[in-house]
């Protein structure tokens, strides 16, 4: 469904590292910093990057936005989770574990990134 998720960063070296160590954690390569100081994450279903705002002002999350990243297994998105908080993210929400809704049983762990971007490593437990 979707081609790309762009957020903003204030700081693209802090946030690289941050999504460096987070993505690394659920197998994904580092981000690659274009001409004009742009990271980029690169996978084959779609591409996730860090920009700082073209309008010069500066970044800001978006309340009630969540930005999820899938997890193969549990204890992924556990290291993820642990990655995100070694590289400067900060916890929010409950802490990682199994939520259910809609008649399905979801494993979730979230932060937010050191911008302020709430995300979510998401594994789907059948």
């Amino acid at each position: 469904m979707f081609s790309h998720v762009m957020i903003g960063a204030n700081d693209i070296q802090q946030s690289k590292k941050f999504y460096d160590a987070v993505l690394g954690a659920l197998g994904h390569p580092p981000g690659v910093i274009d001409d004009k100081g742009r990271c980029f994450y690169y996978t084959e279903k779609g591409i996730f990057a860090l920009s700082k705002p073209i309008n010069g002002e500066p970044a800001c999350h978006g309340n009630g936005s969540t930005i999820g990243f899938f997890a193969k297994t549990p204890e992924l998105a556990d290291a993820w989770h642990q990655a995100g908080l070694e590289n400067g993210g900060e916890t929010c929400e409950d802490p990682p574990g199994i939520r259910e809704g809609g008649g399905r049983k979801l494993y979730l762990a979230y932060l937010k990134d050191p911008s302020g971007n709430k995300i979510c490593a998401l594994h789907s437990v059948k």
